[in-house]
């Protein structure tokens, strides 16, 4: 069985809550990702900040992105995949609430992120359609 854990990219870095956009965006720069977890000064996770997050939310909004706090993109409670959750339950959690990430949890830890692609390649050919068509059709 194919779980988060084995398909996942480990270590992901957090942008923090009180951390500004511009510096959440840097970030997003130096590790060549389109998303980032938000971890609040509780070290739990709040949501995640995507790039287009910035551009539309900060940007597209007129608002100053060095005075603009990660924390205030996070959007009610962060969903979230199991580290030992399979490939299909992934599949079904990114179809349901429409993201093409998903912040990996084991325990209370964030453990690293999966993204659409890594589930494509995990799931078989036919699922892996239906995935990125469940995604594409907003």
């Amino acid at each position: 069985m194919t779980t988060a854990r084995t398909i996942m990219t480990p270590g992901a870095e957090c942008a923090g809550a009180e951390d500004s956009v511009l510096d959440a965006a840097r970030k997003l720069t130096e590790l060549k990702v389109g998303a980032l977890p938000i971890c609040g000064t509780d070290n739990r996770l709040k949501g995640v900040v995507t790039d287009r997050d910035i551009v539309v939310k900060v940007l597209g909004q007129g608002k100053d992105p060095a005075r603009t706090k990660v924390g205030e993109l996070a959007q009610g409670e962060a969903v979230t995949i199991g580290a030992d959750d399979d490939a299909e339950e992934i599949f079904a959690t990114m179809s349901h609430h429409k993201v093409r990430r998903l912040p990996v949890i084991d325990g209370h830890d964030l453990a690293g992120m999966v993204a659409v692609a890594d589930v494509a390649r995990a799931l078989p050919h036919p699922e892996a359609g239906d995935l990125l068509e469940a995604l594409s059709n907003d």
